[in-house]
């Protein structure tokens, strides 16, 4: 059953300077990549590409998401009934806007696809992306920290690793912390602050998202369902360098994927297009795989996995209701802050 229409403001992206700003650097990113690269060698590793090896990876990369939809459910499942189908479908709609628009506006798009099918509100859909980001960051730290101890990162990555696992253990903490806080104290008492009454009252939709996720079975179920997105993620890496021939072992494509999906994380141009490519060739790198066949590699397996992302995400946008100008439509409504229905 959904409950009656409501609005509630939608946080405002990143502004047209940011945006630019990750052109460019996309821009820069590509050029390194492709600045000194031997094209007869790309052509010749193209020629070998066994692909049978990349039907798995490609494989395994969708079934990831489909992981990553699970656990989505799990964590709104603290709010309602939720179908697997409807995440999954919410997902990879979402991935779909992430290859067309940039600074992952597909994260936007698909928690309104779940608020508008569900009775869930828009606000409580974006906390359990927020609490996702923060689980994907847990893991990402903490395989950072066990790869760095078998394989010598850059200084200069080691370092913005660090800061980022700092970042996300305060974080950790301040989450659990404000847990413990909402229900030990779910309302104020009478004599509280005026100041901190206003602020309750303001972001009573967000604190009532977090005091309910916290304390769920959803959300533990989830925490334990999210290493296997990225363990997912590492044998289709290592299916796809077993495609092209890079030759990297079992054991090391750990390492890659963290550095790429460390690189990509931040605010990036449509598909991650430069970034992937850039950081791709610099996790290589350090296992020793010669710059003209990691810069093959990277474009080759960049493309490999967005067209399967593109398909998948325009079958779930029609199953969805939605059309590209839709997607740009809605997203432009959420850019300019609007107030947006989150139920139906």
């Amino acid at each position: 059953m959904s409950s009656p229409a409501t609005t509630a403001p939608v946080p405002v992206p990143p502004s047209p300077r940011l945006r630019w700003l990750a052109y460019l650097l996309a821009l820069a990113g590509l050029v390194w990549v492709l600045h000194d690269i031997h094209p007869q060698t790309v052509l010749q590793d193209l020629r070998g590409i066994r692909w049978s090896w990349v039907v798995l990876g490609i494989a395994l990369d969708l079934l990831s998401y489909v992981i990553q939809g699970e656990r989505w459910k799990q964590l709104l499942s603290s709010f309602a009934r939720v179908r697997p189908a409807q995440t999954v479908r919410a997902i990879y709609a979402g991935l779909f806007a992430n290859q067309i628009l940039p600074l992952r506006s597909g994260e936007l798009l698909r928690a309104l696809l779940v608020s508008r099918d569900t009775s869930i509100g828009l606000t409580q859909v974006l906390t359990t992306v927020g609490v996702e980001r923060l689980m994907d960051g847990i893991v990402l730290a903490t395989a950072l920290g066990a790869v760095s101890v078998f394989v010598s990162l850059p200084g200069q990555f080691a370092r913005a690793a660090k800061i980022f696992g700092v970042v996300v253990f305060s974080l950790s903490i301040a989450f659990m912390a404000g847990v413990i806080y909402l229900n030990r104290v779910p309302v104020l008492p009478e004599g509280a602050h005026p100041l901190r009454k206003r602020i309750r009252k303001k972001l009573a939709p967000l604190l009532e998202g977090i005091r309910v996720l916290g304390t769920s079975a959803g959300f533990y179920r989830a925490a334990a369902i999210s290493p296997l997105t990225p363990a997912v993620q590492i044998l289709a890496l290592w299916a796809l360098n077993r495609a092209y021939g890079v030759g990297l072992e079992l054991v090391e494509n750990p390492a890659v994927l963290l550095i790429i999906n460390f690189g990509v994380a931040l605010p990036n141009a449509p598909a991650n297009v430069g970034s992937y490519q850039f950081f791709c060739v610099l996790g290589l790198a350090l296992f020793g795989v010669e710059k003209t066949r990691a810069a093959g590699f990277s474009i080759v397996a960049h493309v490999l996995m967005t067209i399967p992302f593109l398909v998948c995400g325009f079958f779930a946008l029609l199953r969805s209701g939605l059309s590209v100008a839709d997607i740009r439509a809605r997203t432009g409504e959420l850019f300019g802050g609007a107030e947006v229905p989150q139920a139906k």
